[in-house]
């Protein structure tokens, strides 16, 4: 499975990212393109270790049931839930969020297994870096292709 921290993957995700324009138009959901971006950075937030958000409780219970939909080779389904602490609902700009989503992808790859999180997601729990890495890797897939890229 693809992951972020390999270099083959991550100039795949950046080479795709450069693609992304102002007018990229979404194939569904509810985002624009900057909001989207803005999303996929606070998720890297959290991968990286920039925020805690706390657990949810349908998470505590559910999590562990289906934890490897996060880091299976299967894509994310098109309009799953979005955690509240993940939506982007304001206007936000084009260029810098497309600039902060670069920089996080390439801290989080670059930094590897030892820069990754030991913080639990909010959802499934406790992930190894490695899980973190492809569920990252997913999560960016799953919205790049939203746009068409």
């Amino acid at each position: 499975m693809k992951n972020l921290f390999t270099p083959d993957a991550l100039a795949e995700v950046l080479s795709r990212i450069e693609k992304l324009q102002p007018s990229s138009q979404r194939k569904w959901g509810k985002m624009d393109v900057a909001q989207m971006l803005a999303h996929c950075t606070a998720a890297l937030d959290v991968a990286i270790g920039r925020t805690f958000p706390p657990r949810m409780l349908i998470g505590r219970i559910l999590g562990p049931l289906i934890k490897s939909n996060f880091y299976n080779e299967k894509p994310f389904n098109k309009n799953g839930p979005t955690d509240k602490n993940f939506v982007v609902a304001d206007q936000r700009d084009f260029s810098t969020e497309k600039a902060r989503l670069v920089q996080g992808i390439k801290q989080f790859s670059v930094g590897g297994p030892t820069a990754c999180t030991t913080h639990p997601h909010s959802f499934f729990g406790e992930l190894t870096p490695g899980q973190w890495s492809i569920g990252m890797y997913k999560h960016l897939d799953h919205h790049l292709r939203q746009f068409g890229v």
